[in-house]
């Protein structure tokens, strides 16, 4: 076995799975090692948002990293103020402090922190299905037997109940629980939209009971879902917001936006060596501006409400549902959907599973229409040859 076989970097435990070598990408194009271009129908599980290798991020990199690779937080920085600027600008206006770091695990392990600290109280109540990392915070709120087994026992007084149920959320929200943590729309978990009403009651529970509550939007956030952020959707507002993936258009980063009054609240202290790095940060800037020009969330919500129209076409002997928001599809198949991925492969198309039933579609938010409609096509194909 070659060093590069066996030293595999970024998962552990994954012995013996057998990967596609991707070696280059553009827009939403994947090469393989061996020349064959592929169709990026999975963003890298939300990262793409903007596509591989973006023009204007790739020389936002190149110029930073000519000038300042890398920068401690006790130093100001123009490059962080204009990309924390830029992004409290897309958010309401309750919204202002943001604590910057290297992914969604870390700002999901930020946010718990936070609500800890300013409420005084250790309880977090998250949902079934829900998926918020794999560090043991965010494992902690993560609800999938198979991560959470292996590494218990995991921190204590998390809660998880059943998702768009109110009721639910109502007897577990009590007196001594500092977070409600929820994503708008379920990603590792099967693609469930939460229901604005369920959303509605969430923000109740937490007012009354006087908790904060927070939103992992890492792989809704960003125009994923055909809004800006997710949350928009239903008009609720939470007490923080959790990005990451697709923010610096596939640099590596995280963030957590909060109000200035749980800021004020909060006692202690929270710091990442390498959050809000500068070269992050240009990323990020040149990624939001990209965001907002092209009006990317306008795009998902269009070719999202086609692709969906189009695939419920297949609901029936093979498919069980079809449902999502924006360019984020899941479709619930009445079989096991490793044959459905790997036939999508064979075709040139690259897809990914949440769950081990459901296939998601999480294309880039700039996928050309006509390469769209060949993703569905093959989509179509791939489950009738079941």
């Amino acid at each position: 076995m070659s060093a590069a076989e066996s030293c595999r970097g970024h998962e552990f435990g994954e012995q013996g799975r057998r990967r596609l070598a991707i070696v280059r990408g553009k827009g939403t194009f994947l090469w393989d090692a061996e020349g064959r271009r592929r169709v990026d129908l999975g963003a890298s599980h939300g990262v793409g948002n903007l596509g591989a290798s973006h023009p204007e991020v790739v020389r936002a990199i190149r110029d930073q990293a000519a000038e300042l690779i890398h920068l401690g937080s006790g130093y100001a920085s123009p490059v962080r103020a204009a990309f924390v600027e830029k992004l409290v600008a897309l958010l309401p206006g309750s919204f202002g402090p943001v604590f910057l770091s290297n992914s969604g695990t870390e700002s999901v392990e930020a946010a718990i922190k936070i609500a800890r600290s300013a409420t005084g109280r250790p309880k977090v109540v998250a949902a079934l299905r829900g998926f918020h990392g794999r560090t043991l915070g965010s494992l902690s709120a993560t609800w999938r037997r198979e991560l959470r087994e292996p590494f218990e026992p995991l921190v204590p007084e998390f809660v998880h109940v059943p998702y768009n149920d109110p009721a639910a959320l109502e007897a577990a929200v009590d007196d001594r629980t500092a977070l409600l943590l929820l994503e708008p729309v379920q990603g590792e978990g099967g693609v469930h939209p939460a229901s604005p009403a369920y959303l509605r009651a969430a923000r109740s529970a937490v007012d009354r009971a006087g908790a904060l509550l927070a939103f992992d939007e890492v792989q809704t956030g960003l125009g994923r879902t055909g809004r800006m952020f997710a949350f928009q959707h239903s008009g609720v507002v939470p007490d923080l917001l959790l990005l990451a993936k697709s923010l610096a258009g596939g640099f590596p980063i995280g963030a957590t936006v909060t109000t200035p009054e749980v800021e004020q609240r909060f006692r202690g202290t929270h710091h990442s060596t390498f959050g809000g790095n500068p070269l992050a940060c240009a990323a990020g800037l040149a990624a939001l501006e990209v965001l907002v020009r092209e009006r990317l969330a306008e795009r998902a919500e269009l070719l999202g409400r086609r692709g969906i129209e189009r695939l419920e076409g297949l609901v029936g002997p093979k498919v069980r549902e079809v449902r999502g928001l924006g360019l984020l599809i899941g479709v619930e198949l009445r079989e096991r959907v490793a044959p459905v991925l790997a036939r999508l492969e064979e075709e040139g198309f690259l897809a990914v599973a949440a769950g081990a039933t459901v296939l998601r579609l999480l294309p880039p938010l700039v996928i050309p229409e006509q390469q769209w409609d060949l993703g569905l096509e093959a989509v179509e194909r791939s489950i009738g040859r079941g």
